[in-house]
């Protein structure tokens, strides 16, 4: 199974576009998958989506919200809640996508979020699954559904705020919002990365970062690209490596990058917590800022973020 269907999410994959996400417009090419259609047209908000072509939702997600309908024609529940999410996206003018999801000809995806009944929704931000429901819902509810994701995300995600401009629908009441001019140091240490230098790319971020010590969006794209650098050089049987000599701390380490990747994030953070436990003095300090960078590859109020703070704080005090 890729990473990309390993838990909804390719950490690898996630490129450093904060500059480049705003300038792109609010309305996004149909993808691979093709798109949704129905009486009144086919939609660019609603893409028909495979195991193929699901990375693509990933990357999407990190402009606007993706909401992900895992149907089958089978169901009449399925049958009942399709168009109500479709003329929802319609309506919501690309401020989020709809990727709808056939289960019977794409089950690895199902297996990845778990799905036990159908129809399921699932909406993923930022590369991360945020919120889910099963089971039909009425029109006005899913549309108080969509609202407070809207509200949560309008600031986190560029698209959100472009698109609602794009439709005279913008909430900060700008009657002609002017576009943000791309950042040249932003967009070539993007190219860098996306073409693989990651030691070009690092050192871009690293420019910018002594010029604007602050800048968040530099840090974050800093820490990607530091693990992805990491996480492609690692053996595919590290994991085994480092249970089978839990005293190897490099083990650990490569260990815990190769679950992150796949999106075992618990299981990363955990072994690293436990190793913490059993070292001491430099090599803890080793262990425990590994740690603190994999931490920054997640929004500060991610829940196992918070929890494994907590763990490492018990760890070691």
């Amino acid at each position: 199974m890729s990473a990309a269907l390993s838990g909804a999410v390719d950490l690898g994959a996630l490129k450093a576009r904060a500059d480049a996400a705003r300038q792109r417009a609010a309305t996004p090419p149909p993808p691979p998958g093709g798109a949704g259609g129905s009486d009144a047209g086919p939609s660019p908000w609603v893409l028909d989506v495979t195991e193929a072509t699901f990375q693509s939702v990933v990357e999407r997600s990190l402009e606007v919200p993706v909401v992900v309908e895992l149907t089958a024609t089978w169901s009449p529940e399925a049958g009942q809640l399709s168009p109500v999410l479709e003329r929802a996206a319609r309506a919501g003018g690309g401020t989020w996508l709809l990727a709808r999801v056939d289960l019977d000809a794409n089950p690895r995806i199902g297996q990845v979020f778990g799905v036990q009944s159908v129809p399921t929704v699932v909406a993923i931000a930022g590369g991360q699954p945020i919120d889910a429901f099963a089971g039909p819902l009425p029109e006005a509810e899913f549309g108080q559904w969509i609202d407070r994701l809207l509200d949560a995300l309008r600031d986190r995600l560029p698209g959100i705020k472009a698109a609602e401009a794009n439709r005279g629908a913008s909430p900060v009441g700008d009657d002609e919002p002017m576009a943000e001019p791309e950042d040249a140091r932003f967009t070539a240490a993007e190219e860098a990365f996306e073409q693989g230098d990651f030691a070009a790319a690092e050192a871009a971020y690293e420019a910018i970062l002594a010029a604007e010590p602050a800048n968040a969006e530099a840090k974050a794209a800093l820490a990607q690209v530091r693990f992805t650098a990491r996480a492609e050089a690692v053996p595919s049987d590290a994991i085994a490596k480092a249970d089978g000599n839990p005293d190897d701390l490099d083990a650990q380490l490569a260990a815990a990058d190769l679950e992150l990747a796949t999106n075992d994030v618990e299981k990363a953070f955990k072994r690293l917590i436990d190793t913490v436990r059993r070292v001491y003095g430099e090599d803890r300090d080793k262990v425990r800022e590994h740690l603190v960078n994999l931490f920054e590859l997640f929004p500060p109020d991610d829940e196992r973020v918070t929890k494994a703070r907590r763990n490492l704080a018990s760890a070691l005090y």
